[in-house]
């Protein structure tokens, strides 16, 4: 991709993604807190189960992960090679669909591998799983209201930006890259979210992704504060895992509409995917 040939909004994206970079590599270090294991409210067991319901409440991640996974399957076997152009969308959204679901589910494995046992090392497994799902997200959202392929490379330069974000919190115990990448990330979301869409686009609202996602975040933030109101039966950090695998939802639902526009055009696609 030659920069003369870059269309506008795709000249935007690519300067944001470099003032993103900018502030990644030259804002002040944050460290402090982050560098050490963190103490949530509810650290009750349940039978063998340490921080069960911290543990526990990582199964919608995995269930809608599992769910997105499936209908992207079903879509690539129900795609009709001879049907109208304007009636599929771009295989770039879809290939970042993967990559999100897929990060749903791998978020799902690392926050529970780090809600077991809390320490520095086991939190970078569970931000890393985060990094996939930032990177299909922010590529779909690209794919919806830039073009494709600058979905595409937004959802791979995301992806290699995260983990390695990740890598250097882990060694240095400088969270201004992850924070750079995790808060940049949604406000970039954000501001797409109120673009036009592209043709072939699937429908995604990302309003819904923002708003579940900035829910999950204040819970995150109440964790004891809601502990104490609701008289220790739930935490906000154990809400903020429910609310946040909402976000997955508009993602899915977008998909389950181009999966009946798609079976409607290939009627005999829904005998071979039963």
């Amino acid at each position: 991709m030659h920069l003369p040939t870059l269309s506008r909004r795709e000249r935007g994206l690519l300067s944001v993604f470099l003032l993103l970079l900018l502030v990644a590599i030259f804002a002040p270090a944050l460290t402090g807190a982050e560098a050490g294991a963190s103490v949530f409210a509810d650290d009750r067991a349940w039978h063998q189960l340490p921080n069960a319901m911290d543990v526990l409440s990582n199964l919608p991640f995995l269930a809608i992960g599992l769910w997105g996974l499936r209908w992207l399957h079903q879509l690539d076997r129900s795609n009709d090679p001879a049907a109208s152009v304007a009636q599929e969308p771009h295989a770039n959204a879809l290939d970042c669909a993967w990559i999100f679901f897929a990060g749903l589910v791998a978020c799902a494995a690392g926050s529970t591998f780090y809600h077991l046992q809390p320490d520095v090392l086991r939190l970078a497994a569970d931000r890393a799983g985060m990094a996939i799902a930032f990177a299909g997200l922010i590529g779909l959202a690209a794919c919806e209201k830039v073009s494709p392929r600058a979905g595409w490379v937004a959802a791979w330069a995301t992806l290699a930006s995260g983990l390695l974000a990740v890598a250097a919190w882990h060694e240095s115990g400088n969270v201004t890259p992850w924070a750079v990448v995790q808060f940049g990330g949604m406000a970039l979301v954000l501001t797409l979210a109120l673009a036009k869409p592209m043709p072939h686009a699937i429908g995604l609202k990302l309003g819904w992704v923002i708003f579940f996602y900035a829910i999950a975040k204040l819970f995150e933030l109440g964790d004891h504060a809601v502990y104490e109101a609701t008289h220790h039966l739930i935490s906000g950090h154990t809400l903020k895992h429910f609310t946040a695998a909402l976000a997955g939802l508009p993602v899915l639902m977008a998909l389950q509409s181009v999966g009946t526009r798609t079976l409607r055009h290939n009627p005999g696609a829904a005998v071979s995917t039963a």
